[in-house]
């Protein structure tokens, strides 16, 4: 049965929307000009309001949606949240064998893309459905609400083939990790510069303009890097504790990002030549935190969706375990109880002394789901010490001092792997919990994702300029 499941999206195939591969190499410089277009795309579908609705902002959403490339109330609405949630749930499936997919079968892979695909299409569906529902426009009529469908539904569909354009060969890297760059450095140049008025203490929003405010009017110093109203009240905004909190976020993760453990390891067939097996601490990269995030924005999702349908009153028992609301400023419901209160990260100082209850439930969540996330991509990813004990042997690897064989290499893999996975999953839980308690520009989570993209970016821009320039290479390079 489960070999028959791909199957089933052979035929959905000749209706799917598809980007086909370049017949021919493509040049450095059109592949950089390819990317840039499709990050213009974006960015401007970043900035075109949905028809029909007002543009209005949820706090709470908008810390959430750096991880997913969105921007409230325009066409990227939804980012590439529906796309990383299909792809995530095919990925557990396929590597849990709940779904059988040989990856270096052509067919297979594209009946794997093929059902992406539809998955994606379902989710945005699904998603832009919620939304509505959910009342997070307010109240629509049905038209309304069907143009407002259908915008998310194309809007989706188009940032689905901008990433396939950019994978199949017509750019570079992926499309989704450059829509997620890209939301996170505009939002840090946000936070750093915006010139419009902060409705709160009668300066700019941005951190730097309203420093440079603070020291014209020869106010306290302090009131650059923790910001309050005229009564008193910290707000939420930007500041000079923000800046330097993100800096500091940035060089501890480039540090993190190269350590590693390295294992003696020597070729069986060339006597005397020997290298080394890197396992860095982060063995799994970021994907625990992009895990982590789609599942909390879930919860926030579908709370609110139950909330405003059965329980807008608070009165249900059950449901206020889930979430309970309050309706805050400019009417958009704000978590004030139930797990939702709890896997939403506290902005800034204020609110982590004010319930310090909260932050230590959030960042004890955010470790924990990132351990386990951790774990089960260890397997899922093929990223176990078995696994990897099989590649080396068959790449004719072995450990010197140990027997040539699968066992003995996966017993002294296990020494370090797992331990490794589990200390690598709770430094990128910490990092990006505590970071946005001292309210990081771009959030810690799009921190800890920017600096692995850019790392990634750097590598493979290296290796397209290498390959241009020295055509020899490709073939070692793999292009």
């Amino acid at each position: 049965m489960a070999g028959r499941f791909l199957s089933i999206f052979g035929p959905l195939s000749r209706f799917t929307p598809e980007v086909s591969p370049p017949a021919r190499r493509v040049g450095f410089n059109e592949k950089i000009f390819w990317t840039a277009m499709a990050l213009v795309i974006y960015l401007i579908m970043s900035e075109v309001q949905l028809y029909g609705i007002a543009r209005a902002g949820a706090p709470e959403l908008t810390y959430l949606r750096v991880i997913f490339a969105s921007n409230r109330g325009t066409l990227m609405e939804l980012g590439i949240g529906p796309i990383v949630t299909a792809g995530i749930i095919l990925q557990l499936l396929a590597g849990s064998g709940m779904i059988a997919c040989d990856f270096s079968n052509p067919d297979d892979r594209a009946l794997f893309t093929t059902a992406s695909k539809v998955f994606s299409i379902i989710m945005t569906g699904v998603q832009a459905s919620a939304y509505l529902i959910g009342g997070m426009y307010g109240t629509l009529d049905a038209g309304t609400s069907t143009i407002v469908f259908l915008q998310l539904l194309v809007a989706g569909l188009v940032l689905m083939l901008l990433d396939e354009m950019i994978q199949k060969g017509w750019g570079i890297g992926s499309g989704i990790s450059l829509f997620i760059l890209a939301g996170v450095a505009q939002r840090v140049l946000w936070d750093c510069f915006f010139p419009g008025p902060s409705m709160g203490d009668g300066k700019s929003s941005g951190a730097f303009i309203a420093f440079f405010q603070t020291l014209m009017k020869r106010e306290p110093l302090i009131n650059a890097f923790i910001r309050v109203d005229s009564a008193g009240n910290v707000l939420n905004l930007p500041t000079m504790l923000g800046f330097f909190t993100t800096v500091a976020v940035f060089i501890i993760v480039i540090y993190v990002e190269g350590v590693r453990v390295e294992l003696p390891v020597s070729y069986a067939s060339y006597r005397g030549f020997r290298g080394k097996y890197p396992i860095k601490l982060l063995y799994v990269s970021n994907l625990p935190v992009i895990f982590a995030s789609a599942l909390f924005a879930n919860v926030y999702f579908f709370s609110q969706l139950l909330w405003s349908r059965f329980n807008p009153n608070n009165t249900n028992f059950w449901l206020n375990l889930l979430g309970r609301y309050s309706v805050g400023e400019g009417g958009q419901p704000q978590p004030v109880g139930g797990l939702v209160y709890y896997v939403i990260s506290p902005r800034n100082i204020s609110d982590v002394t004010s319930d310090p209850t909260r932050a230590l439930a959030f960042a004890g969540i955010m470790i924990a789901f990132c351990i386990v996330f951790s774990l089960t991509w260890l397997e899922v990813g093929g990223l176990g010490p078995r696994t990897v004990a099989k590649q080396l042997v068959d790449a004719g690897m072995q450990i010197p001092g140990f027997r040539r064989s699968g066992r003995s290499i996966e017993l002294v893999l296990k020494r370090y792997i797992p331990v490794v996975t589990i200390l690598g999953g709770a430094i990128v839980g910490l990092i990006a919990s505590v970071a946005d308690f001292f309210g990081v520009f771009g959030t810690g989570m799009g921190i800890l994702l920017s600096v692995g993209i850019l790392y990634q970016y750097y590598q493979l821009l290296v290796q397209e300029r290498v390959a241009e320039m020295y055509p020899a290479f490709r073939r070692v390079l793999g292009g």
